[in-house]
């Protein structure tokens, strides 16, 4: 079971699938060159489709409430974007040269059974993002709704108690949510290839609707508004000019947190690609370009809303709602609905399925994989994630970027640092092979990802109960997680490699 490699395009195959080997499935297997159908432009694509959607128009929103401009809370987003793409490109390499998954691509640094560990991080949070997005599709479709039906409006809430699981919600909420769980079901039964095609329709799509939008806020307000035209309340320099570089590092770390997970699991889609040209250029021209353009859009349609309804309204679901044309309205909550439903699938599903499926190969596939991550999708409760937006990005954003900083700073250190980016491919499919460590599991790796997360649960406890007080530097610490855990995890697996696995390394090197 040796591999083959191309010298003139660097991709490396398989000779034989190791069938019998309880850590392979069809699914977690390396994709072959009569696989690969991802050129540039579908991974353009594919960062396209996913950053123009609702939680991207929404995402300058608290930077500006936390006193940025529109312009300082654009260029945020984008720096941010800009930094994530380094580790997304890296990571992606592997997914490219050899065809694998994320969870396989965790095997060589963890070990075969400890790749789980990362895996089911990676899933988690991609549960939580998959119940968010499924909860304003569903807002979407219940706002179609109201056009045929306006009575659903006048509906009780299910239950007062705010402990209830469904508090807060009607009972036409609570099943247009249902309905738009089931499409994306349904779409995760039709596989990867269904997931691409989605993503060349929507990308256009939305870059046409959104600049629609735009230029239709315009008309209508003579222009932009005041926000836009509103100073920065950190512009007087002196003290507020460091209160400014106070907010501003949390904040780009929650952008950069933002896609965090996507950096981690991108191997999951640049399996598919064509080289290693295509998928570093497709995410370069695709993510920042679109984050900064539709994070713009938001602003500059909320600016504009301020002046033609009398209020700001960040949520372009209700911002449209108002329309009064039923057939524009309709045509609009269901481009939403689109524009949810393909970055909902592409980011919040295809690595979960994935990553579930690598607990137990032979009997969870890719389609029990997507159906579990709804699952829980629904029992974290999205609209309660997203009902703060200062929760939702100091206590959601940061906190999990945290967590997979650490593991990104493991990944990218064993791939480039140790290993020198090759793997014995055969050997992450063996039991008692190259990547077998301690019982499957690298004690290492988990040293380095625990030691990364360690200095930011502190200020994470202090963020979530305000009754935890702690010197100001824990709080200091956990508004860089990102940072300081991809930095402690990728120097400290490092030396710990470098000291204590000299003789694995070498059997590890193969081709």
């Amino acid at each position: 079971m040796q591999p083959t490699a191309s010298s003139s395009d660097g991709i490396v195959e398989l000779a034989e699938y190791p069938f019998g080997s309880p850590y392979f499935s069809p699914d977690l297997a390396p994709v072959n060159r009569a696989g690969r159908r991802w050129g540039m432009k579908d991974i353009a694509v594919l960062w396209i489709s996913m950053s123009a959607c609702i939680p991207t128009y929404m995402l300058a929103s608290s930077l500006i409430d936390g006193g940025m401009n529109w312009w300082q809370a654009v260029l945020t987003i984008f720096l941010g974007n800009i930094i994530v793409l380094v580790p997304m490109i890296l990571n992606a390499h592997a997914g490219t040269k050899y065809g694998i998954p994320f969870p396989v691509y965790c095997r060589p640094s963890f070990g075969l059974l400890g790749a789980n560990i990362p895996a089911l991080l990676r899933a988690l949070v991609a549960c939580g993002w998959f119940g968010i997005q499924a909860w304003i599709g569903g807002g979407a479709l219940y706002r179609i709704g109201t056009v045929f039906f306006p009575q659903w409006e006048q509906l009780p809430k299910l239950f007062a108690d705010p402990s209830v699981h469904f508090a807060g919600v009607n009972a036409a909420e609570l099943a247009c949510f249902f309905v738009f769980w089931l499409i994306n079901i349904w779409v995760i039964y039709k596989g990867i290839e269904s997931i691409r095609i989605l993503l060349n329709f929507k990308a256009p799509l939305l870059i046409l609707l959104g600049l629609a939008f735009l230029t239709w806020a315009y008309v209508r307000a003579n222009g932009f508004g005041e926000m836009l035209s509103k100073p920065s309340e950190f512009s007087d320099g002196g003290a507020k000019a460091g209160q400014f570089w106070a907010f501003f590092f949390p904040a780009l770390t929650a952008n950069v947190g933002f896609w965090a997970t996507l950096s981690l699991n991108i191997p999951d889609f640049s399996r598919y690609a064509y080289s290693q040209r295509d998928q570093a250029w497709g995410q370069a021209l695709g993510l920042p370009t679109t984050m900064g353009l539709f994070s713009f859009i938001g602003v500059a349609v909320t600016s504009a809303t301020a002046v033609i309804y009398g209020k700001p309204e960040w949520d372009p679901v209700v911002a449209l709602s108002r329309f009064t044309n039923p057939v524009v309205l309709i045509f609009a909550m269901a481009s939403l609905c689109l524009a949810t439903l393909a970055t909902n699938i592409a980011a919040n599903v295809v690595s979960p399925a994935n990553d579930f499926a690598h607990l137990w190969p032979r009997v969870i596939n890719f389609r029990i994989g997507g159906f579990i991550t709804g699952i829980i999708g629904i029992l974290m409760q999205p609209w309660k994630l997203i009902a703060d937006p200062t929760g939702y990005i100091f206590r959601w954003l940061v906190a999990y970027s945290a967590l997979l900083g650490a593991v990104g700073g493991v990944l990218i250190a064993d791939y480039f640092v140790i290993r020198h980016a090759r793997l014995d491919q055969a050997g992450l499919y063996r039991k008692h092979g190259p990547y077998w460590y301690r019982g499957g599991f690298n004690p290492l790796a988990v040293v380095a990802l625990l030691a990364g997360i360690a200095p930011c649960v502190p200020g994470f406890l202090a963020t979530v109960n305000e009754k935890i007080q702690l010197p100001a530097i824990w709080t200091d610490l956990y508004h860089y997680a990102w940072f300081i855990s991809f930095g402690i995890s990728f120097a400290l697996y490092i030396v710990l490699m470098m000291l204590f696995s000299r003789n694995n390394l070498a059997a590890n090197e193969r081709r």
